[in-house]
């Protein structure tokens, strides 16, 4: 299970978290994109999104319970292609539970059958390769995989924009573990009053938070079904979060 969540603080509608300037901005938009901001709650910032598949792309990060937080837009590298060095920023650096620091480019299927993006897309995965950099291109296909999207879409906006710590929902996981599996509404009206951790420290758990659960990987719950009020959600025991995954051969 994740315990590696983002401790900042929000202040009104600024949060006080990630720093972050892009590596490349764009200066004249074009090509009918539709650009945004998303408030990200792991990097405690705004998040610059280039399209609709991104912006879905960034749900897949805020709700996995393998990704600790993310960047848009990290760091441009220079490859080698052929006789000319040629320039390429990631769409998103990922940095798991691991440790581990995944650069992610973001690209509707549709695109890799132009030749010339799939000649730049091998050219840039065969020089990260070498510096042993993992590279992941999500396309649409694996980012819009449904009911998934749908189901965890639905999660992240129930569950709390400040989650419990990770002493209150151990303390409330703790204290209601016996009742799984439970459905989402039974846990919800679940009640709890003032808990005790082994250390003594009184820690105010009023109520169960299912959803903040379920993004922290406390809990697990089928993604293969559309998600409800009735859905059964279980503990999750699984240390690799495999109930949940993006793309599984590379770990999250």
């Amino acid at each position: 299970m994740s315990k590696n969540l983002w401790q900042g603080a929000w202040r009104g509608g600024q949060p006080d978290g990630d720093i972050h300037k892009r590596a490349r901005n764009i200066i004249t938009p074009s090509g009918g994109i539709v650009r945004g901001k998303f408030p990200s709650r792991k990097n405690g910032r705004m998040v610059h999104h280039e399209g609709l598949l991104e912006l879905e792309a960034i749900y897949l990060f805020e709700t996995s319970p393998n990704i600790v937080r993310y960047r848009e837009q990290p760091v441009t590298i220079h490859y080698p292609d052929e006789a000319r060095l040629r320039r390429y920023t990631p769409d998103f650096e990922l940095v798991l539970t691991t440790g581990e620091i995944i650069f992610i480019e973001v690209k509707p299927t549709r695109s890799l059958q132009h030749d010339d993006v799939q000649h730049k897309l091998d050219r840039v995965a065969e020089y990260l390769r070498r510096s042993e950099t993992t590279f992941v291109i999500l396309t649409d296909q694996v980012i819009r995989q449904e009911p998934r999207l749908s189901n965890l879409r639905w999660i992240y906006h129930r569950a709390r924009r400040i989650p419990p710590s990770l002493d209150a929902m151990t303390v409330a996981i703790n204290k209601i573990r016996h009742r799984f599996p439970i459905s989402i509404a039974k846990a919800t009206n679940l009640p709890l009053t003032m808990c005790t951790d082994p250390y003594s420290r009184f820690i105010e758990v009023n109520d169960i938070d299912p959803y903040s659960l379920l993004l922290a990987g406390h809990l697990r719950c089928s993604l293969d079904q559309p998600i409800s009020q009735d859905t059964l959600i279980e503990l999750n025991m699984e240390a690799d979060n495999g109930w949940f995954c993006i793309a599984q051969e590379y770990g999250f």
